[in-house]
């Protein structure tokens, strides 16, 4: 069977597509690519891991699921591409990391910066229907990621876990906190911000921590980028696992619509 992650997450999670309720996530996943609008695009589903290998990580950011609305997820959690507005909790997170390391808002909010460093932006559930948050809910992506928290705690070099909401800090009963050190907060939504995300000081308090371990901080200005922008790497054509390729072309945001609904035909 091909691999599915092109790095060291392979041997660690490929027994987990093996699995009967990963078999019957990817089934349920395959016909709603097909006959739905589902996010991120299916070649972006495992962006975060591709992005961050288990060697390298060093800090987790845990959300909930995916942006749902057109364009914007791209398989980082709270990050969107260059050309995309930055949704409302991205720009509390924004908010936030200038309040406590001064680091000016970019004009974009592309946090590929944070994942080629180290920093996990891990959902609890990887993908989402168009418009309807929490739509894949119980589908089985927390039985996955919770496999890959639990494949990181048991690494013995410390780790900042950052746990942003109730659905993340679920993954806390994973985490050995005499090994790791976990940052919990309110969402940055703007719905529960007000309530201790704001305030909270997790991008100090997370370098603080690295630092007392002889660990590299972590550089959480997110530079401007370039003219044009350099959108984040495509893993070329890495689906959803069980040997089915579901990569396809780019499509421009006018045909998007359209051919999301029947392009994943071909290529089943």
């Amino acid at each position: 069977m091909p691999a599915v992650f092109k790095n060291d997450w392979e041997p660690l999670l490929q027994p987990e597509l093996d699995k009967p309720y990963y078999k019957a996530l990817r089934a349920q996943l395959a016909a709603e690519y097909r006959e739905r609008t589902v996010y991120p695009d299916m070649h972006h589903i495992f962006e975060a891991l591709h992005l961050t290998s288990y060697r390298n990580a060093k800090v987790v950011i845990l959300g909930q699921d995916p942006y749902h609305g057109s364009g914007q997820a791209h398989g980082l959690s709270f990050s969107v591409l260059p050309g995309v507005r930055q949704p409302p909790s991205l720009r509390n997170i924004f908010k936030e990391l200038q309040s406590d390391l001064g680091c000016a808002v970019p004009s974009h909010g592309n946090l590929s910066h944070w994942a080629k460093q180290g920093v996990l932006l891990l959902n609890a559930v990887l993908t989402v229907r168009e418009g309807e948050a929490n739509a894949h809910k119980g589908l089985g992506w927390e039985r996955f990621t919770d496999a890959v928290v639990a494949a990181l705690n048991e690494r013995e070099e410390p780790l900042v876990f950052i746990l942003w909401g109730s659905h993340a800090q679920k993954k806390a009963a994973f985490i050995d906190k005499r090994k790791h050190f976990v940052i919990a907060s309110a969402h940055p939504s703007p719905l529960s911000a007000h309530n201790g995300f704001l305030g909270s000081r997790p991008f100090s308090k997370a370098n603080d921590y690295l630092k007392q371990a002889g660990l590299a901080p972590i550089d959480w200005c997110v530079p401007e980028l370039a003219a044009g922008g350099a959108r984040a790497n495509a893993p070329g054509d890495r689906g959803i696992g069980g040997g089915i390729r579901f990569g396809r072309p780019r499509l421009n945001r006018t045909n998007e619509k359209k051919s999301r609904r029947g392009s994943s035909r071909r290529l089943l």
